[in-house]
């Protein structure tokens, strides 16, 4: 099976509750039907809850709707579930991505379909120019990880390696990742989400040995998971 991410707009005349209830309901059921083997939804829905000044938005963040993840048996299938993302969605940006999951929910209790509990930091950035495919997954893979592991609450962690642009126009984003916590409050209060204040320029001075600071793009999103592998 292959992976597809998808960053979806949603059209100016929908508000976002309307757009979710859309998407993880009518749409979610025709990629279902067109094949998607598993499906995961995180909408921005947020917004209201944070404030508009919230510095949790960055870049792209502080206009994405939503992050919608589906695994098929192969990309060739992507078309009608395309269509159905498009006919929700100002602009569809997608992305076939190997996944990784460092972190997995140890304690799941609630059922397909339903709102998860927590929140998810969604994240997307490119890789730097100056970095090696080599020397970019290392920073991200073998040093961040560990230390975000040490920092944060963390409740799961994916992270998708980004293998190809699918769509036109989409950013050559390099990674996608969705850090789970289980509290909004473990990722907007800053004691709770670096533990120490030191904690903050170690986290900022790692991050920046692998991404751009400026091309960073994340949201707090709610996570829908609507079909289990």
């Amino acid at each position: 099976m292959e992976k597809l991410v998808y960053l979806v707009w949603k059209r100016d005349d929908l508000a976002i509750e309307a757009f979710r209830d859309r998407l993880v309901v009518d749409v979610a059921q025709r990629i279902v039907a067109d094949g998607a083997q598993a499906l995961t939804v995180n909408v921005s829905d947020l917004r209201e809850r944070l404030g508009k000044g919230s510095g949790q938005f960055m870049g792209e963040g502080k206009t994405i709707s939503a992050c919608v993840s589906l695994w098929l048996d192969s990309l060739d299938g992507r078309a009608p579930m395309e269509a159905a993302l498009h006919g929700l969605a100002s602009r569809v940006d997608g992305y076939l991505v190997t996944e990784s999951m460092p972190l997995r929910c140890p304690d799941r209790d609630w059922p397909d379909g339903s709102r998860s509990p927590g929140v998810t930091l969604w994240t997307a950035f490119p890789k730097p120019e100056r970095l090696t495919d080599a020397a970019f997954f290392e920073r991200w893979h073998e040093h961040h990880t560990p230390l975000s592991f040490e920092i944060h609450p963390l409740w799961e962690y994916t992270r998708n390696a980004v293998a190809r642009v699918l769509t036109p126009g989409a950013p050559p984003y390099r990674a996608i990742v969705e850090e789970r916590f289980r509290t909004l409050e473990d990722l907007t209060d800053p004691n709770r989400f670096f533990g120490a204040p030191e904690n903050i320029q170690r986290v900022l001075t790692d991050i920046a040995t692998f991404i751009d600071m400026e091309s960073i793009n994340n949201a707090p999103m709610s996570e829908y998971i609507l079909k289990s592998c």
